[in-house]
C-alpha cells in the first residue's frame, strides 16, 4: 500500500467550522438589540442554521419580532477552546454573519457569510461549502478523548514526542495533547517563552472511535521504534537535578 506516512490531510476550513459550531457550549451574539451571551442554548440544523433558545425578555427576540422586515441582521460568534489546560486555549474563532427570525420557539439564525480565524490566519469560509459540510466524525467525542489521553496516558503523550523533529522540542517544558480529529493528532509544545504546535497525521483517516484507537496505536509503535530526540534528553536530564 505504500508508504503508511502518505496521509497528510487536515480538514478543511468548512469542516473545521462545522466542527467548531458543533462542539461549541457558548456563543455570543450581536445585533441591533444588543450584544447577549448563550450558554448551552444552541442547537445546529443539518443545513447550517444555528437555532437559540432564548428567554422572553432578551432582547435579541425583541428585535427579531419587531424588525419592519422581520429578518434582523447579527453576528453569532463562537469560540473553540481546548479541553485539556494548555496555554492560549483558544484554538479558533468562528463568526457566522446573517438574519435571524422567529422559528417555532427558537431563534433561528441564517448565516450568509462565515470566517474562521485560526492561528495560521483569518479565511473566508463559502456559504454553500459550510452548508453542505459536516462536522468531524470526532469532535463532539474530542473533549473526552483528548482529557483521557492526558490524564491518564502521559507516558503514550511522551513517546509520541519522538516523532516530533528535535527543532521543534528545544527548550520544550511541557507538551500536552492540543487537538484530535479523524486525519490527524495535534501537540502543544510549551517552551519557558511561547508555545508551538505540531501535527502527527494518521496513516489514514479516522471515522469513528475504533478506527481511532488503532490510528493512535500505529503513531504509537513507530514512537516505540524511533530514538528520543536529543532536545527532549537534555530537557529531561535538567528537569531531573
Amino acid at each position: 500500500m505504500g508508504d503508511s506516512h502518505a496521509w497528510t490531510a487536515a480538514p478543511a476550513a468548512a469542516e473545521q467550522a462545522r466542527s467548531v459550531l458543533a462542539a461549541a457550549w457558548s456563543c455570543a451574539v450581536t445585533a441591533e438589540g444588543g450584544r447577549e451571551e448563550f450558554v448551552g442554548a444552541h442547537t445546529v440544523a443539518d443545513d447550517g442554521r444555528v437555532l437559540l433558545r432564548v428567554p422572553e425578555d432578551s432582547a435579541l427576540l425583541a428585535a427579531a419580532v419587531c424588525a419592519p422586515r422581520g429578518e434582523p441582521s447579527a453576528v453569532l460568534e463562537f469560540a473553540d477552546v481546548a479541553p485539556v489546560p494548555v496555554r492560549s486555549r483558544i484554538r479558533a474563532r468562528l463568526w457566522l454573519a446573517g438574519w435571524m427570525a422567529v422559528e417555532e420557539g427558537y431563534l433561528a439564525f441564517r448565516p450568509t457569510r462565515v470566517v474562521l480565524r485560526r492561528p495560521s490566519g483569518a479565511v473566508v469560509v463559502d456559504v454553500d461549502e459550510f452548508t453542505a459540510a459536516a462536522p468531524d466524525p470526532l469532535a463532539l467525542a474530542e473533549a473526552r478523548l483528548l482529557t483521557h489521553l492526558a490524564d491518564c496516558h502521559e507516558d503514550a503523550v511522551q513517546r509520541l514526542t519522538r516523532l516530533v523533529a528535535p527543532d521543534s522540542l528545544h527548550g520544550a517544558v511541557r507538551v500536552r495533547p492540543l487537538a484530535v480529529d479523524r486525519h490527524g493528532l495535534t501537540l502543544r509544545i510549551e517552551r519557558v517563552r511561547g508555545q508551538g504546535d505540531v501535527r502527527l497525521p494518521f496513516h489514514a483517516p479516522a471515522d469513528e472511535i475504533g478506527q481511532l484507537t488503532e490510528r493512535v496505536h500505529v503513531l504509537l509503535t513507530q514512537a516505540s521504534a524511533a530514538s528520543c530526540p536529543r532536545a527532549l534528553q537534555r530537557q529531561r536530564a535538567d528537569g531531573d537535578g
